[in-house]
């Protein structure tokens, strides 16, 4: 793959420069026979013939790896680490992926020795530090959410989702009646319909109105007897805050439905607003968007699942519980009566909760991001975490502010941590969101959120959570305006753009029909 010049109009951006970069071959294609990286001792034990020993199936054979020195496999992945982009090198604007930096402070007390290498088969007696970890990250998401209970066991967002609507479902199935639908807005996240799809529901859409909040009166028309709940992202995808949630919620209790919140936008309220003030019966939060634990890479995640004291006899088990509490002990893994005897204020995990919709993950959820969320809470302490919210909004409507001129923001609505734009002026010269977003890379930025929410055409989603300074928050903002100047002088700069990568334009639609998952030798 040749490298190609990298056309940016440097008079607008100081963010990147022209600069030359390597190829790289797969390393099958550098590999050569003979080539090894280790050298192994000679044999001290009588040789074995694989092939009389285990069979003619498991005989040796060539398994195509590379055969690579090892100075060659240390350049080699050097080099594709700095193909990557990070948060530790520029900004992600990402709308609702709330990537915000992850403070190191978080990744040197997870690695402490006692906490890192706690094993979950470890007796009671010896895990109490980690433990009161724990215990104590919940009573601070408590606190933090206004809610009453909380479980820690779901390992990602979506997973909570699910765990909430379980609860739901088995406070309803309580109460004699299951329900059969779940009620979700054009504007909540896009798990949402999946989640109550597998929990069993139907899923009714609901149109959001001109302001792109929920239509009070087409939800009082869609409650009735059937609706187990609504699934309300709060603030919505397009960055809006729910100012009639009160009503909201009066309106599906009147009908003996719950109201679940999507916590994945907190990052706009924590410190601000409780969503157990306002009516929420469960949500669920996910540490990474707002407590600044790792995010991305397939995980590992963690989706908190808040909720009401009505609710708390359906929590996932086991539940964590101080000594002296009305649990059964003697449950596996519990500590011995004696110890705990000698040992009052004591934690432990009571197994005892017969109306549980049980186990949603092996163990107790991902410790390592509660340690680090914990770090994050306790540095910040309660005016630092509503200074980070503020400071969120505040960013979020510095860009507003400064690109509203140039591109279509289609609800005036006030903005709270992300803000939403379309394409639509640009659409009059052919050039759509997606090519803004693949032009913003020559300019040194992660893209946004392409075309999403749905309910905005076109959408260009940009989020820049409280991480980023005044001065990266310029950088980025001249880089949208000059790619909206060169949308009017030069369109095909920009419908052509990437020009700075090694690949440029891919056949997506190919790629996703006909994806080459494996590496044949010619």
């Amino acid at each position: 793959m040749e490298t190609r010049e990298v056309t940016i109009p440097r008079t607008t951006t100081g963010k990147v420069r022209a600069h030359q970069t390597q190829n790289e071959r797969l390393t099958f294609e550098k590999s050569a026979p003979g080539k090894k990286a280790y050298k192994l001792p000679p044999l001290d034990v009588p040789p074995v013939n694989t092939a009389e020993l285990l069979g003619e199936t498991f005989r040796e054979k060539d398994g195509l790896l590379p055969e690579l020195s090892e100075i060659e496999i240390i350049r080699h992945f050097t080099r594709l680490s700095t193909w990557n982009y990070a948060i530790d090198l520029g900004m992600y604007p990402l709308g609702s992926c709330t990537m915000k930096y992850n403070p190191r402070v978080n990744e040197f007390v997870s690695r402490i020795e006692g906490l890192a290498d706690a094993h979950p088969y470890r007796p009671d007696s010896l895990a109490q530090g980690i433990m009161e970890i724990i215990d104590l990250l919940q009573r601070c998401l408590i606190e933090i959410t206004g809610m009453d209970a909380i479980t820690l066991q779901p390992a990602a967002g979506a997973h909570g989702e699910f765990t909430g609507i379980l609860l739901a479902r088995a406070w309803h199935e309580s109460n004699g009646n299951a329900r059969k639908k779940i009620i979700i807005p054009d504007s909540a996240h896009g798990t949402n319909p999946a989640t109550a799809a597998i929990c069993g529901y139907q899923v009714e859409n609901l149109k959001s109105n001109s302001d792109g909040g929920i239509d009070l009166d087409a939800l009082e028309r869609q409650v009735d007897e059937e609706t187990a709940a609504l699934m309300l992202t709060n603030p919505s995808t397009i960055g809006v805050f729910e100012n009639q949630i009160h009503k909201i919620a009066d309106i599906l209790h009147a009908k003996g439905a719950l109201l679940y919140m999507d916590g994945a936008n907190m990052n706009a309220l924590v410190g601000k607003v409780r969503p157990g003030d306002f009516g929420v019966d469960v949500m669920h939060l996910n540490l990474h968007k707002t407590f600044s634990t790792p995010h991305g890479g397939g995980g590992p995640g963690s989706g908190p699942v808040a909720c009401k004291k009505f609710l708390e006899p359906f929590l996932p088990t086991p539940v964590l519980v101080r000594r002296g509490a009305a649990t059964t002990v003697g449950a596996p893994g519990l500590a011995s009566d004696t110890w705990e005897s000698t040992n009052p204020d004591t934690l432990h995990w009571n197994y005892d909760c017969p109306q549980s919709v049980g186990r949603v993950r092996a163990f107790y959820g991902n410790t390592g991001m509660f340690i680090r969320a914990l770090a994050y809470i306790l540095a910040n302490g309660p005016d630092g975490l509503r200074q980070t919210t503020e400071d969120a909004v505040l960013n979020a409507n510095y860009i507003r502010k400064k690109l509203e001129d140039l591109y279509e923001l289609p609800y005036k609505t006030p903005s709270m941590h992300e803000v939403v734009f379309s394409d639509k002026r640009q659409q009059a010269k052919g050039v759509k969101t997606g090519d803004i977003a693949k032009r913003l890379i020559d300019y040194g930025f992660h893209p946004y959120t392409v075309s999403f929410p749905l309910i905005v055409p076109g959408a260009l989603m940009i989020e820049p959570t409280e991480s980023e300074s005044v001065e990266e928050l310029d950088l980025f903002i001249a880089a949208m305006r000059s790619i909206a100047r060169e949308v009017e002088e030069n369109p095909e700069l920009v419908k052509t753009a990437p020009h700075s990568t090694r690949v440029s334009r891919l056949d997506e639609v190919t790629a996703a029909r006909k994806p080459v998952l494996r590496w044949k030798p010619e």
